[in-house]
């Protein structure tokens, strides 16, 4: 395979993990609101979550494998693994490998999920929404197609969807704690004091 392959490779599977965890994280959103996917009964929203999850990480190995392959740019499996350290790129590549790092620790968790306490798993799970932004981040920041117009406009749509879906998840999230009785006698109790 030549490196100007190699080369496009990387960039599609940067794309395609783009688009393919943005639609995780608006998944993970709808799981977390009980939401259905029109044609989908509940526990298929759960379930495409999971499968698209796993998709994504997929297409994540083949672009560090394409990008650790790839001779134009020096880049090796330690630079993939641990943030900073590379010679190229250090900031944006470890920024990349902070992201992976934070995903791994999420698949781990949630493949060991029944071997460990929910609360424990939810907390991990977290970093699932931590590690989108810093990819996005790494990409912006090293990416050879950051320019380029149907770049720019994916990038606006996939941080335009996840801020959306994160804005109603927030507001669900709030309108809930007004309405639990746990919340009320907290306010209660404020008032008291």
């Amino acid at each position: 395979m030549t490196s100007e392959t190699l080369w496009y490779a990387n960039r599609a599977t940067g794309a395609v993990c783009l688009v393919l965890f943005t639609v995780v994280v608006l998944l993970g959103f709808a799981v977390k609101l009980r939401g259905r996917i029109p044609g989908l009964p509940r526990f298929g929203t759960v379930s495409l979550h999971r499968t698209l999850s796993l998709s994504a990480t997929a297409f994540l190995a083949l672009h560090i494998a394409v990008a650790v392959i790839d001779s134009y740019v020096d880049i090796t499996v330690l630079d993939a693994l641990v943030p900073f350290v590379s010679d190229y790129q250090p900031l944006w590549l470890g920024l990349g490998t902070v992201a992976l790092d934070l995903m791994l620790a999420v698949l781990i968790t949630s493949l060991l999920r029944a071997r460990m306490g929910h609360r424990t798993w939810r907390a991990i799970h977290w970093l699932a929404y931590a590690s989108w932004p810093v990819a996005l981040i790494h990409g912006i920041g090293i990416g050879t197609d950051t320019g380029a117009d149907w770049m720019t406009w994916l990038t606006i749509a996939c941080v335009a969807a996840v801020l959306t879906g994160g804005g109603i998840r927030v507001a669900h999230s709030a309108r809930a704690s007004r309405r639990t009785p746990a919340a009320l006698l907290r306010t209660a109790e404020g008032v008291r004091s």
